[in-house]
């Protein structure tokens, strides 16, 4: 079974989260915690295989926890779990740094329970792909970063990574309408040709659809929206 940690300042919703994820086969929940205090407490006395972890608490931010949880101990080592932001803070400076931080994913409120679903169902993945591996083949590094960090369904095209790719798709999916390349790039804090490349990608992929507006010199402006 893999423990699951839930972290929510809303009491209802941590429940909620709770009762999904012990209804999902291989799973279990080993705590629920409010606060950011209470979670690095629970980390230390539960030792779950995943957080499930909310941006805003009450005493700091979940962006402050996940560098608490990643930051050396006396053993010069940070705590070995994995963490899976759940939030409806959708500011990119939260994404990077949750990116950054390490988390294997950003899921933004409101969701459908089914992107949680599919969510636990590829940490699972990852889990068996290193369950009893001590040696790895580049194949199998390939399998498992696919599965943490692709943020496409079908393979990146050469030139293009995981990372980026999931930090363009995440700009554009917290977007509250359509964006340009331009527009894109700097919330994400890359070049204006890098985020145009990704898009394309994401509207190959089925994840964004192009848009065309007119203006009035007559040349069509390219608008990418996220395919809700």
């Amino acid at each position: 079974m893999l423990s699951v940690l839930v972290v929510d300042d809303d009491a209802r919703v941590a429940r909620n989260h709770r009762d999904f994820v012990e209804t999902v086969p291989g799973f279990t929940v080993v705590g629920v915690a409010h606060t950011g205090t209470e979670t690095l407490r629970s980390v230390v006395e539960h030792q779950p295989d995943l957080v499930l972890l909310d941006l805003y608490l009450p005493d700091t931010s979940g962006i402050n926890v996940l560098r608490r949880l990643r930051s050396p101990d006396e053993l010069g080592q940070g705590t070995p779990v994995d963490v899976l932001v759940i939030t409806a803070l959708r500011d990119i400076d939260n994404v990077r740094a949750a990116l950054h931080g390490g988390a294997m994913y950003y899921l933004l409120k409101p969701f459908d329970l089914s992107a949680l679903r599919e969510q636990l169902d590829r940490f699972a993945a990852v889990h068996d792909k290193l369950a009893g591996v001590e040696q790895a083949t580049q194949g199998d590094v390939d399998r498992v970063f696919g599965v943490r960090r692709a943020s496409t369904r079908t393979s990146l095209p050469k030139g293009l990574t995981a990372a980026t790719a999931q930090l363009v798709a995440e700009t554009l999916r917290a977007a509250e309408s359509d964006l340009s390349a331009v527009e894109l790039a700097e919330r994400a804090g890359i070049a204006r040709v890098t985020a145009r490349r990704y898009l394309e990608h994401l509207c190959a992929d089925g994840q964004a659809e192009l848009r065309m507006r007119y203006g009035s010199t007559g040349r069509p402006e390219h608008r990418y929206q996220w395919v809700r």
